[in-house]
């Protein structure tokens, strides 16, 4: 077996090297929540964890209720965007195309909003890490980040928060896969259904390691404001199908080079 991203498992697939998963055999799948058990469709992935992706902001300076605000004339010259070639940036783009009106998966206009506001983006980030120092130092006032770099920013001395914009939050998503006639499936299906106890779920929680995808998970309030979790957060996660993910990532690149990277 081996665990990917839903960014990443659609192309295993269609170079034929997964096979379908016996889920009759998965002890545990029942407990998962509905959209982690068949995300890449025909039984070729389940869902072992999730993480949000929402806009982190200073409250004193900014008021975050909507993907759009990002662009806004308040955030202009204080605001940072993730690259498209990230986890993130696909999705962060689809959402303020949702918030403006036009959720098409081609992103052609979130991506020609971004251009025509690219000079009030103080940086478009590869890897979340520096936000938090950009952050700190009132370089930015907002930026959209994945729910495990929350805590970078919740405890850094400024008035923070965690946005619910009105079209809800995006993310993304990792699945287990089974490899194409591996000669192992029995043992890799026990290790699956183990990995999805809710047991192994809520100690890999507790120790920040993955948000649950087991519904039966209970955790203490601090541990879960720290995670994606609940009924309530999950149903708020609108996530690119993995298909267009795979069909779509080339052309994405291409207009983001031609108009915003130029």
């Amino acid at each position: 077996m081996a665990v990917l991203s839903t960014h990443d498992a659609p192309g295993a697939a269609n170079k034929g090297l997964l096979q379908p998963i016996d889920v009759s055999r998965l002890s545990n799948f029942e407990k998962l929540y509905d959209m982690a058990k068949d995300p890449l469709g025909d039984n070729l992935g389940i869902g072992y964890t999730f993480c949000a992706t929402s806009i982190v902001y200073r409250t004193d300076k900014v008021q975050v209720d909507s993907w759009a605000d990002l662009l806004s004339p308040e955030l202009a010259g204080n605001v940072a965007l993730p690259d498209i070639t990230t986890t993130r940036g696909p999705p962060s783009l689809y959402m303020i195309g949702k918030a403006v009106g036009d959720p098409d998966y081609s992103l052609k206009t979130p991506v020609s909003m971004v251009a025509e506001n690219a000079d009030n983006i103080v940086t478009f980030y590869v890897r979340s890490s520096p936000l938090a120092q950009l952050m700190q130092q009132e370089e930015i006032r907002a930026a959209p980040v994945g729910r495990f770099a929350w805590g970078r920013f919740k405890n850094n001395g400024l008035p923070m928060a965690w946005a619910t914009p009105a079209e809800g939050q995006t993310g993304g998503m990792n699945v287990m896969v089974m490899t194409k006639d591996n000669g192992n499936e029995d043992p890799a299906l026990q290790f699956m259904d183990f990995w999805l106890s809710s047991e192994i779920q809520t100690k890999l929680a507790e120790a920040l390691v993955d948000s649950p995808s087991d519904s039966e998970v209970v955790l203490s309030e601090e541990t879960a404001s720290n995670l994606t979790y609940d009924a309530d957060t999950v149903a708020t996660l609108d996530l690119l199908p993995p298909e267009v993910i795979v069909n779509t990532r080339a052309d994405w690149l291409d207009a983001w080079n031609a108009s915003v990277v130029m």
